[in-house]
């Protein structure tokens, strides 16, 4: 094991709902083992009030935290880059772990729509860190 750390990048259009609760979830189950980013390529002023009711039925908090614009050095300073939805407005560097998760957008839907895109981001959280401790 090494004293370097993962960073992982979580990147969706609007950074209010998908990879809001993608961070929320990785910060909370790998606790600073891992360095969680989120940015969107369009950000919202606020998380979606129905990601954050989702994931506070959770136990996990993302009800303060502020949608972020994707920058190149965000992407730079990462090790995973997780797509959720914004394709080729990502941008792309060599020597970085890409990998897509095509989950459906919350934006809109109440919390009744959420939870089922919430259990499914935490299942590939889950199966995310498994990866990230055999490899750092």
């Amino acid at each position: 094991m090494s004293d370097t750390k993962a960073t992982v990048l979580f990147v969706c259009v609007h950074n209010a709902g998908r990879s809001q609760m993608a961070a929320g979830y990785l910060q909370a189950l790998a606790g600073d083992r891992i360095q969680v980013l989120s940015a969107g390529t369009q950000p919202k002023d606020q998380v979606n009030p129905s990601a954050i009711e989702a994931m506070a039925e959770e136990g996990i908090d993302i009800a303060n935290n502020v949608p972020k614009v994707l920058s190149d050095e965000t992407v730079k300073d990462s090790d995973y880059v997780i797509t959720m939805g914004c394709g080729d407005a990502c941008p792309f560097f060599p020597g970085k772990t890409y990998l897509d998760w095509p989950l459906n957008d919350p934006a809109g839907k109440g919390v009744e729509e959420v939870r089922p895109i919430r259990d499914e981001i935490k299942a590939k959280v889950e199966a995310l860190i498994a990866e990230i401790d055999a490899k750092f």
